[in-house]
């Protein structure tokens, strides 16, 4: 039993409405990144059986060519499905303050709305002939190594 691995497994699936316009921003080697905030609500029957609603608000982070697309196509209340892994960074604040948190950094991201014809605001005039869901995929995908043959995370033979 002691030469027994926990599987390396970090993946997220959610979906939700953006909670603010995503912000942009690039690294000192010009790289893009955007971050925006996610509301994903879920509805449930209460102990009497009442309808509750319950708010998850979650941090996304997405970078490069994901990153501009989402600057360009996504604004606040356009709804995604976003697929990636958690990640946590700590930074220090302006006051000298160590702050952290947790954040989902975005490997796919599906938008959900359809591609606005005019940009009037009102939500009333949509083109129907683009496809409704659009999906883009972060390009700093890493390769991936198996190191198990099995779900269970037991090692392969030989290792």
């Amino acid at each position: 039993m002691a030469d027994m691995r926990m599987p390396e497994l970090n993946s997220v699936l959610i979906a939700g409405n953006l909670t603010k316009d995503p912000v942009i921003r690039h690294t000192r080697n010009g790289t893009p990144v955007a971050n925006f905030s996610i509301a994903s609500n879920r509805k449930f029957r209460s102990g009497d059986n009442q309808w509750q609603e319950d708010v998850c608000y979650v941090g996304i982070v997405a970078w490069n060519r994901l990153a501009e697309s989402c600057a360009d196509k996504l604004r606040k209340g356009s709804a995604v499905l976003v697929e990636g892994e958690l990640q946590s960074r700590t930074w220090t604040s302006e006051e000298g303050g160590t702050r952290s948190t947790v954040e989902i950094k975005a490997r796919r991201i599906q938008f959900l709305n359809k591609r606005r014809v005019s940009d009037t605001g009102d939500g009333s005039e949509y083109d129907d002939s683009e496809e409704e869901f659009s999906v883009f995929e972060a390009d700093y995908e890493e390769p991936f190594t198996p190191r198990s043959n099995s779900i269970n995370g037991a090692p392969e033979r030989g290792q």
